[in-house]
Order: C-alpha cells, then structure tokens, then sequence
C-alpha cells in the first residue's frame, strides 16, 4: 500500500491498465468481425483505434473500437444507410449480442461490461493524407460523411508522450478515471486531445501536479470545444447535449477544486489528507493511504 502520494499514483495507474487477461479478452472477437467484413466487403484495413489502440483505455470501462477501411463501392452516399447495412452484416454473424448502431460506429456488446463491447467504424479512404496519415470518411451522424485520421491523432499523443518520458498516456489514464469513476458525461476522445494539447506546452510531467493543473487549465479553457490539433476534424465537442454539458462543468469544477486541495495538502506535507482529496476525486477509486 502507497506511503507517498507518488506511490500511490504508481499503484492507480496498475489499477488503470488492463490486464494482459482483459486485453487478450478485448481482442477475442477480431477474428471473427474481420472475417464477416471480408466477407461481405472489399475490406482494406482492419484496424484499432480509439483508447485501447492509443494504450490510454481505462480496466473495465473501455471498450474496443475498429476502423474498417472498405471500398467505396460498399458504401452508400447516406452515410446512416451505411451504418444500418453495417449493423445487419454483424447481427447476422452475432444475432444474440444486441448489436446496434451507435453513431458513428456499429456496437457489438459481447457481455455486459464496456470491456466486452466492440465497436467498428466503417470508413472510406479520402486519397488525402495529413503527414503521411490516411484521412478518412466516417459517419457524421447526421447522414453525411466527415473526414477523421485515427493514425494522426494517435501519432500526435505518441509524440508527447515520448517527450516527456511516457508519462502523457498515463496522464490520459488519470482523467479518463474521473470520467468514469464519476460517471461524467464527456467524451473520452476530447479528454485524450485535450490532455494531450496541454502536455505539448509541457516541459515535464508530475502526475500529482499535472492531473491537478489540467483540471484548472480545463476550467480556464470553459471546457470550450477544441479545434482538431491535428487539422481534421474540426471541432472536437466535450458534450452531445446541453445537459451532459452542464453536468459535465459542474463536476469539472468540483474536480479542479478536489485535486487543488490534494496538492496543497500534498505541499503542507499532509500526505493522509491529500490522499483523502484523490480518494474523493476518484470516488474512492484512488489506493487508500499506508501510515
């Protein structure tokens, strides 16, 4: 058990990462969606993305996400057709899963945990690139299509976290736990940009420090939409609606003030009462404190 609030951030982070068990779980089904696409499509690339493809996927809550590259002959110019063709190729591959579209992707829940959900994007090659990265076509979810470049925006985390000592995914992990062990409504793909936009004024990374000063660097920021670092997508939204939104700010600042007394008890060198601040941050989820 943690005697130090850096220890006790090392042993959170073990508890973050998913096991070797629970990723090989996450990956059982790929065979058998590949072989459906294949089957049904002219399938190009078959490939993971979102948290578990980034390395910053939170044990237990993250499910799995493909990205299906298929001819654009497969495809129809409704990009909402597309997704309902996509659910009826899965459901009738996995008819007992509930399979379902969940724009913009088709959900697959295995079980009933995120863990053991699957989800694929099905996308169109673009024939543009943006440093060397594919630009893609998905669902825009309003029967449209949008571009995105899942390998861009991986390499733009990639390059932070390698500058600053691997430390920006594990960054990442810490404010996706709040997401989920507070049950905040915000979209874990603009937390990872956003995170990942603050590491890059980054000089060095102190969990203790750095989870505290983004939470208040969000607040400053108003929790505002964010402009694509990587010059895709546009702009990258926190919320779908005005309620998540407003749920999602008042626990933002609930957060940014939580993890603002850690650290300052953490300074006053009151170790049991900054873990008595990360464990109310987390919900509890933080490890307990060792005297």
């Amino acid at each position: 058990m943690p005697r130090t609030v850096d220890e006790g951030f090392r042993d959170f982070l073990v508890k973050l990462t998913p096991s070797t068990t629970e990723s090989e779980a996450a990956k059982s089904h790929r065979a058998s969606i590949k072989a459906r696409l294949a089957n049904d499509y002219t399938l190009y690339r078959f490939l993971r993305i979102g948290s578990f493809g980034n390395g910053t996927s939170i044990s237990g809550y993250s499910d799995v996400d493909y990205l299906a590259e298929v001819s654009t002959s497969d495809l129809k110019r409704v990009s909402t057709s597309s997704l309902i063709a996509l659910r009826a190729t899965l459901d009738n591959r996995f008819p007992n899963t509930g399979v379902c579209v969940r724009c913009p992707a088709v959900q697959v829940p295995f079980g009933t945990n995120a863990r053991d959900t699957t989800e694929i994007v099905i996308a169109d090659d673009t024939g543009r690139t943006i440093d060397g990265h594919t630009i893609y076509n998905i669902a825009d979810c309003n029967g449209g299509w949008m571009d995105a470049a899942p390998d861009a925006h991986k390499a733009f985390v990639v390059e932070q976290d390698d500058r600053l000592n691997k430390k920006v995914r594990p960054l990442i992990r810490f404010v996706k736990a709040w997401k989920f062990y507070q049950s905040v409504p915000i979209s874990s793909f603009y937390l990872e940009m956003r995170v990942a936009q603050y590491a890059a004024s980054e000089t060095s990374i102190i969990y203790s420090i750095d989870v505290k000063r983004f939470f208040t660097w969000l607040v400053n920021k108003n929790m505002a939409a964010l402009q694509d670092p990587v010059g895709v997508s546009g702009y990258i939204y926190p919320c779908k609606t005005q309620n998540q939104a407003d749920e999602a700010w008042s626990k933002l600042q609930t957060a940014a003030t939580r993890a603002d007394k850690a650290r300052a008890a953490e300074e006053s060198e009151r170790i049991d009462d900054a873990f008595y601040w990360w464990r109310l941050l987390y919900n509890q989820g933080f490890p307990t404190y060792y005297r």
